[in-house]
């Protein structure tokens, strides 16, 4: 299939700002008369079609923004919507959600839907299969456009646009560390694949905590599970089959599932194996014994999303002066009765 042109093609093949093309073939007075014919002789060659429905977006506001999140179930993602909702809601903006059920093909439907001109922008975090697939042209389409984006938690370097993450390399170092300082020998990492952008610092912060205390790394002590359809023998035969003293889940539920299976095959917690997972949810608080676990803070990261949008969406800047960032929260470690 052709590729669709974009200004922003159109602006670095012929080494002019984004700005400077938009207003080339809008017949601008701004713009030099031989400027004028080569961007609109370059587009016509090209057969450039203007995104309607992204113009109708950037050009009129609707006070309404558009949410996309994987998975509605997950504690966190319910809290990160909350702060959207509730900054968005202060600032006299509603929110529509949709949810990609970590499905690519949701998340490309769901933004299309919204993108008609009935949000003024998007915040969203990204599914399984599109970090799988490592195909973000659907996102890169609106950013090319103008349309506001701010991507949160599950994010990708290569989207240009604001995000808000947490520190997890930093934060799982510190949880492995805490189960050094306890004294435990062979300690376990249960995952998701390595295309999870959260799943790979977490990983990258638990190797790293092994390594700087002198230890061997040990293939056989890294569980990695699928991040759907996860059933309980995948992780019982794990427990039951290796010697291990401490485990750090990259999500509440491996976490909640691990401490179950480790009673099963009569393992004492604390006192025999900690376990420490992310997502301080309902599970985490109220299982026995009570689970230490990384706080992830989603309803700060959601009101930090939300008014990065925000701002954005109510700049003025010129599109070729912008630029992004991408702040950090600073995740909480929480001791309970699974750790010592």
């Amino acid at each position: 299939m052709k590729q669709k042109i974009t200004l922003k093609h159109i602006a670095k093949e012929l080494e002019v700002s984004i700005s400077t093309v938009s207003k080339a073939l809008k017949n601008s007075e701004e713009i030099g008369r031989d400027t004028k014919e080569k961007v609109q002789a370059f587009a016509k060659l090209y057969n450039y079609k203007p995104n309607n429905i992204a113009i109708s977006l950037k050009n009129k506001r609707t006070k309404n923004i558009g949410v996309v999140i994987p998975d509605i179930v997950h504690h966190f993602f319910t809290t990160v919507f909350r702060g959207i909702e509730k900054y968005a809601n202060k600032q006299g903006y509603n929110v529509i959600v949709c949810v990609s059920d970590e499905s690519f093909d949701k998340e490309v439907i769901n933004m299309e839907m919204l993108a008609n001109g009935s949000i003024d922008g998007f915040i969203m975090s990204l599914s399984a299969e599109t970090q799988q697939k490592q195909d973000f042209n659907h996102l890169k389409e609106v950013t090319e456009q103008g349309i506001p984006l701010v991507l949160f938690d599950r994010v990708s370097d290569e989207i240009a646009c604001d995000k808000v993450v947490i520190n997890d390399m930093e934060v799982a170092y510190q949880a492995v560390n805490k189960l050094i300082e306890e004294g435990r020998k062979k300690i376990a990492l249960v995952t998701t694949e390595n295309y999870f952008n959260v799943s790979n610092q977490r990983a990258e912060g638990y190797t790293k905590a092994l390594i700087n205390d002198g230890r061997k790394l040990d293939d056989k002590l890294v569980l990695k599970l699928p991040y759907k359809g996860v059933e309980e023998h995948m992780i019982e035969e794990f427990i039951n089959t290796t010697d291990i003293d401490g485990i750090l889940c990259v999500n509440e539920l491996f976490a909640i599932l691990c401490l179950r299976l480790a009673q099963k095959k009569g393992l004492r917690v604390p006192e025999d194996i900690s376990i420490i997972g992310f997502t301080n949810g309902i599970l985490s608080r109220y299982c026995t014994p009570t689970l230490t676990t990384i706080a992830q803070h989603g309803e700060e990261m959601g009101e930090r999303a939300a008014q990065m949008l925000i701002e954005r969406v109510e700049s003025e800047i010129d599109e070729e002066e912008e630029t992004y960032r991408t702040e950090v929260i600073e995740a909480t470690l929480i001791e309970r009765e699974s750790t010592k």
